[in-house]
């Protein structure tokens, strides 16, 4: 059994997926998505957090290599990564807000503390 959730999407088509949810959620501090999604997300959301808190130029560069907007990367580095400085994960929160009226899909926020 895999450490992830294949999402029914290819390989290429759930990273990139997940990619642009991470840099949302970066950009946004709160996203409306699938629970799924959101769980799989969340993971990838606080690596980036825990990468940025080290805050030297390999992480950026580790972090630039996931998400692609540099200007989400400087909002990470200098505004996000700080606020989290004393708290060792955690950084972010899943809201439910019920079934999506087309698929019954259980719909949530995923929003940082």
């Amino acid at each position: 059994m895999p450490g992830y959730r294949k999402l029914g999407r290819p390989t290429a088509h759930r990273k990139a997926m997940l990619r642009n949810l991470v840099t949302d959620l970066l950009r946004e501090g709160r996203i409306s998505t699938t629970d799924q999604r959101a769980k799989e997300a969340r993971r990838k959301t606080e690596k980036m957090i825990t990468l940025a808190k080290r805050g030297d130029l390999h992480a950026r560069r580790q972090v630039l290599a996931y998400v692609y907007d540099e200007d989400v990367v400087t909002k990470l580095f200098d505004e996000i990564a700080p606020k989290y400085s004393d708290r060792n994960g955690g950084y972010t929160r899943i809201l439910k807000l019920g079934p999506r009226p087309g698929d019954c899909a259980e719909v949530v926020f995923l929003e940082l503390v």
